[in-house]
């Protein structure tokens, strides 16, 4: 009975996540409408299919050295790419309208902070997306680790999936930008996605990194400023290395909407709170929309952490602009709050209506490099 009730559980809310995301009757959703035949052409990008053309796959011609060369065209001649050193790959480049259903990604751990993801929706000069590999599929610290989410996936043994829907009208881009001295062998890449009309109401995909050491004086971590427009806030990952011993977690994370200055409209009650933890956590999980997959305590080594939020049925709205800020307090002994010295980055994912403003210029690598 267990397995059943979590199984209708996870159906009610595939099936309220498609119905919230586009706003469609159920019958044209997710589960309950799988049956339904959509005016919707399904496309794919991968080594094997690099312009994601109708009929345009396995069509390499191994030479002698490939482990094809024995079977020929058709087989299995391409399915992956080397990324050249200190270049940016175009991974896909689609004329809409359409909508990317599903990423897939694998490569070595290398890859993680020192590739950048950069997403371009039409005609607009500026990346909607621009975070380094890794920390896109929620995943740091130059580790592998499992994420059971429904947003974000990370299977054994390295395998990203993003689930994210990113709509676009007139194009959409995806780059990613190899910023080692050195070419990276074997990076396997899978783009779906369906080329169908957007809804006027559907916003753009964003997602932004960032990276601070808080400080004594200012024990805060910013996730995101300088957001201004229309849309929602829909995720927020962090990766945190604490600098001290002990308890690190009894921060705040507060919302700022629409004109707030010194007070947020919404304020939570501590980090492990906002993560669907409660008590400091005391182990690790994965769920469906919150987790702490990730603790390290490895002696000789600094404490380390990996959180992940999706804000899917209760995204965060925002009508003019938006901040988030998270703080970094523990405890002294004598029961007093300490502000903690922490490295801590992030990422937030929203969708808004662009034109959005340019983000803050992008960490270069040895500011990025991971401990």
């Amino acid at each position: 009975m267990s397995l059943l009730k979590t199984t209708i559980s996870i159906c009610a809310v595939l099936t309220s996540l498609s119905i919230s995301a586009w706003g469609q009757r159920p019958s044209d959703t997710f589960l309950s409408g799988l049956p339904i035949i959509r005016h919707s052409e399904t496309r794919s990008i991968s080594a094997e299919n690099p312009k994601g053309e109708k009929g345009g796959g396995a069509t390499a011609i191994p030479d002698k050295n490939n482990p094809a060369s024995d079977l020929g065209a058709p087989w299995k001649v391409r399915p992956c790419i080397t990324l050249p050193k200190l270049e940016t790959t175009t991974l896909a480049e689609i004329d809409g309208p359409g909508v990317i259903q599903h990423i897939w990604i694998t490569v070595d751990t290398k890859a993680y902070r020192d590739c950048i993801l950069r997403f371009y929706w039409d005609d607009e000069p500026n990346p909607s997306v621009e975070v380094p590999l890794g920390d896109f599929f929620a995943t740091a610290h130059n580790s592998r680790y499992k994420i059971n989410s429904i947003m974000v996936a990370v299977n054994p043994s390295g395998g990203f999936n993003s689930f994210w829907p990113m709509p676009f009208r007139k194009k959409a881009r995806i780059t990613v930008e190899n910023q080692r001295p050195e070419p990276i062998d074997g990076f396997f890449y899978q783009i779906t996605y369906a080329l169908e009309p957007v809804p006027e109401s559907a916003g753009y995909f964003h997602a932004q990194w960032r990276r601070s050491l808080t400080t004594r004086e200012h024990p805060e971590h910013t996730l995101l400023d300088g957001v201004e427009g229309e849309g929602q806030y829909v995720g927020t990952f962090l990766a945190w290395e604490q600098l001290s011993d002990g308890w690190w977690g009894e921060g705040e994370i507060k919302f700022f909407l629409d004109g707030d200055q010194k007070h947020p409209t919404i304020n939570g009650t501590g980090t492990e709170d906002y993560f669907g933890g409660a008590w400091g956590f005391g182990d690790t999980f994965s769920s469906l929309f919150s987790g702490y997959p990730f603790e390290s305590h490895k002696a000789g080594f600094i404490p380390k952490h990996s959180l992940y939020r999706w804000h899917v049925l209760d995204p965060i709205r925002f009508e003019k602009n938006l901040r988030v800020t998270i703080q970094a307090l523990g405890w002294w002994p004598n029961g007093k709050f300490q502000p903690l010295t922490d490295d801590i980055s992030s990422v937030s994912y929203w969708y808004q209506k662009d034109p959005h403003k340019p983000f803050p210029p992008l960490l270069d690598r040895s500011a990025r490099f991971p401990r």
